[in-house]
């Protein structure tokens, strides 16, 4: 077991519901160990020609490399966003209790 085997996945939702909705269905799925919902951040960006200025929440999903994909379809199910930011960045490091609790709380 190495760091690089896990990854963090971003995935920003328009409410809390969805958040939740997300969060929960991936860890009793067991496709992530942990998500954290970081509220209130604001998003700017160009959509279909328009600049946009939203208020959203971020989720920080710590999960193995492996499951990603099944990761990935399991939240565009549930998002309502027509394009859903899903995007994972590889560990480079970590503390070697929390990558066994890692492993150990995912398929």
């Amino acid at each position: 077991m190495k760091a690089n085997d896990f990854i963090v996945v971003f995935v920003t939702v328009g409410n809390e519901e969805e958040a939740l909705k997300i969060a929960k269905h991936a860890v009793e799925n067991r496709l992530v160990a942990c998500v954290n919902i970081v509220p209130g951040i604001r998003s700017i960006y160009r959509w279909k020609g328009e600049i946009c200025d939203d208020r959203e929440l971020l989720c920080i999903m710590k999960t193995k490399r492996s499951l990603f994909a099944e990761l990935k379809q399991a939240i565009k199910h549930i998002h309502s966003y027509e394009v859903a930011e899903i995007i994972a960045v590889p560990l480079a490091e970590g503390v070697e209790d929390y990558l066994r609790w890692l492993d150990k709380e995912t398929l």
